[in-house]
């Protein structure tokens, strides 16, 4: 817990006695209420959060049905611009970089002093967190005032889909210091995808009020939670699901963490990146160090035969 004050320290503690899930399933059906109250308090988040309508596609307060509906608000076309470059690296989300860097071995930085393994990440299974072994990873944390939802940061094909139930402690700066492997407890949503520069999975994380998280191909994910992890091949299911650089993949109601990660050699982060940088979906998180494959889905049907083998 290094560089985590007392207070700090106190509130972590305190959340493992919080009943998570019961506030957040309240939050759930709150949010989603067409009422009064709701037209007062989306405008006291906007002041409070500093949030920006001028860029939202709905930009009136009024015209959202629900909190949620505005929460979850799409932007104008344009907005976010995507990276022009083929071998460009997209930001997922909006938000700030909360750690970035290479995986070692199968760890994964969480903060100074605090790590978690991209096995447990990825719901306890070695095989599907073998292509990531000596990879390189991307934590990004949305905050209240951000747009919340969750793209793809490279053009890739959807081999599976992992839902794994779990606590959902707070990921606010302070959790990270002080709560240990927080983002292996929390449950969350792991996609994995076969891209034209290797496997990359993108993890989304929730969090105490994250009342739902959702993607673009099945809906809701959680609620309900469930208590067993269910995973979802898409290698032999129809329809495919092919996702363009930039497309929509999910969307948090209430926000969250979303991380990114990549296998051995495969990308590069711009050097200039920094920890605690402020980020914008689309922003061109780095580049690609391999040759795109053309045909992915074969090359990492392969790579997965392999890691059975390991």
């Amino acid at each position: 817990m290094q560089n985590a004050s007392h207070w700090e320290r106190v509130k972590g503690w305190l959340f493992h006695a919080f009943p998570h899930h019961l506030v957040s399933r309240i939050t759930f059906r709150l949010t989603r209420l067409n009422i009064w109250l709701k037209d007062p308090l989306v405008r006291l988040y906007i002041r409070a959060f500093d949030v920006d309508m001028c860029e939202a596609l709905e930009p009136n307060p009024r015209a959202y049905p629900s909190f949620n509906a505005f929460f979850i608000r799409a932007l104008k076309p344009g907005a976010r611009p995507i990276p022009i470059e083929p071998n460009a690296i997209a930001c997922p989300a909006d938000g700030r970089i909360s750690q970035l860097g290479n995986i070692d071995n199968d760890r994964v930085v969480q903060a100074k002093g605090q790590d978690f393994s991209v096995v447990e990440l990825l719901g306890g299974s070695h095989e599907r967190a073998v292509p990531f072994i000596n990879g390189k990873f991307c934590t990004i944390y949305l905050s209240p005032r951000d747009y919340h939802r969750v793209h793809m940061p490279a053009t890739g094909r959807l081999i599976e889909m992992v839902h794994v139930p779990g606590r959902l402690f707070s990921v606010a700066p302070y959790a990270p210091r002080v709560i240990p492997r927080l983002y292996a407890r929390n449950e969350r949503m792991a996609a994995i995808f076969a891209t034209p520069f290797g496997p990359m999975a993108v993890v989304m994380v929730g969090a105490v009020n994250v009342s739902a998280i959702e993607t673009a191909w099945s809906g809701l994910v959680t609620p309900p939670a469930g208590k067993s992890i269910r995973s979802v091949d898409y290698t032999n299911s129809a329809p495919i699901i092919d996702l363009e650089r930039g497309q929509e993949m999910g969307r948090f109601n209430m926000g969250s963490t979303a991380i990114l990660l990549f296998g051995e050699g495969a990308v590069a982060w711009k050097p200039s990146l920094q920890i605690g940088e402020s980020v914008k979906m689309g922003r061109r998180l780095g580049c690609s160090l391999v040759k795109p494959a053309r045909d992915y889905v074969q090359a990492f049907s392969q790579e997965k035969a392999i890691a059975s083998e390991i």
